[in-house]
């Protein structure tokens, strides 16, 4: 295996609070660190590491665990600019739009599709995305969810059955029946290729009684569960989460303060995505109610062709930091950590000895840019597993 030196950085952000400044990022100055084969394996001061088959100087710029992101819906076809400048003009957003990314989804060759989901990626890693996690639900049929999940898979090993996404609409009249071929034989198709399985508990969408029955399917097949909750109102999401002890709630934008003190007490991560308040002009989550109560947050993109065309988790941190009230450090770490944990995984979102070694060095001398120059394009190399990407 091949030993590499990342020396002279500048600011190292580990998200260990023993280390450094023992602060939540843990940062350290004027840091060094090893990794070996994919691993860290050795990190203290600059100038003291040991010797080291390669090195890159960072020339005192900023290091940063890669980020993770934990929501995302990249196999589908088309796009939906149209809705988005009708939002813009004044229609409000809702989850029926979903039913003309399914028509394109399914016309579409797997060539075009596994075409769609290299291009985001490829984006998302070169803003410095290391951990990815995508969604199936454009299809909405026993093969078609199949498929998704298997192009998915060529991509991340955190792929997601989200056969709940929408009735089909075939099945209009018989949402019950499409409740049953959600936790039947379409499940049984998807669980070759997913991790997890989620639902979009929502008017116009799943209620509760339908979403727990989805999740329990899910689980009861080895399927870790996570629900789209409370977006468009207040609702039974939350709720059905920590029921069914999913690992995060996504969206959160409508929770009260009951909603909060559950989420905490069950140790289920909410999901942020500021990018779907942003393009659909909703209201933001209440990020610092959130934190407030204890509660675990991550900030993802939501990526999809509908609520959120965008694959930049440095414009979700700003906006986590603009909008919601969020420090940039508290910004940083639940797009890193925060999103590890909502995947259930300790060995990314952070830079300590033994994790793997995904990590952005930026064109800046502080985390702190992410937020405070958005929009400019501040990762200058991106790593996964010690092996440069971007």
């Amino acid at each position: 295996m091949v030993s590499l030196l990342v020396d002279h950085v500048g600011e190292l952000v580990t998200n260990d609070s023993t280390s450094g400044d023992g602060s939540a990022l843990g940062v350290v100055r004027d840091a060094a660190f090893v990794v070996d084969g994919d691993r860290v394996a050795w990190l203290g001061d600059s100038g003291s590491a040991p010797a080291t088959d390669e090195q890159v100087d960072a020339a005192g710029a900023a290091v940063i665990p890669g980020f993770v992101d934990s929501h995302s819906h990249l196999v589908f076809a088309g796009d939906r600019a149209d809705e988005f400048t009708a939002r813009m003009a004044g229609r409000p957003y809702a989850a029926g739009g979903i039913q003309a990314t399914v028509a394109a989804t399914r016309a579409a060759t797997d060539e075009a599709l596994r075409h769609t989901v290299a291009r985001l990626v490829g984006e998302m890693t070169r803003q410095g995305t290391t951990t990815i996690e995508i969604k199936s639900g454009y299809a909405l049929t026993v093969g078609g969810e199949a498929r998704s999940l298997a192009i998915a898979a060529d991509f991340t090993h955190e792929t997601t059955y989200l056969g709940g996404h929408v009735v089909a609409a075939e099945y209009a009249d018989d949402p019950a029946g499409y409740v049953d071929l959600v936790t039947g034989p379409m499940l049984e198709s998807a669980t070759a290729h997913a991790r997890w399985i989620d639902v979009f508990c929502e008017r116009g969408a799943f209620d509760a009684d339908q979403a727990r029955a989805i999740l329990r399917a899910g689980i009861a097949a080895g399927l870790g569960a996570r629900i789209h909750a409370n977006q468009l109102s207040p609702g039974p999401g939350v709720t059905v989460a920590c029921e069914v002890g999913a690992a995060a709630a996504d969206h959160c934008t409508f929770t009260t303060a009951e909603d909060r003190d559950n989420l905490a007490a069950a140790g289920v991560v909410a999901t942020l995505l500021p990018g779907v308040e942003f393009s659909t002009r909703s209201p933001y989550p209440d990020a610092r109610a959130l934190l407030e109560t204890g509660v675990t947050v991550a900030l993802a993109t939501d990526c999809n062709p509908g609520s959120c065309y965008t694959t930049s988790m440095p414009l979700c941190v700003a906006l986590a930091v603009r909008e919601m009230r969020m420090t940039p450090a508290e910004a940083l770490w639940s797009a890193t950590a925060g999103g590890a944990a909502a995947l259930r995984r300790d060995d990314v979102g952070r830079l300590t000895v033994g994790s793997r070694a995904d990590f952005a060095v930026l064109a800046a001398p502080s985390y702190v840019h992410l937020a405070y120059r958005p929009g400019v394009p501040l990762v200058g190399a991106v790593y996964r597993a010690g092996r440069r990407l971007a």
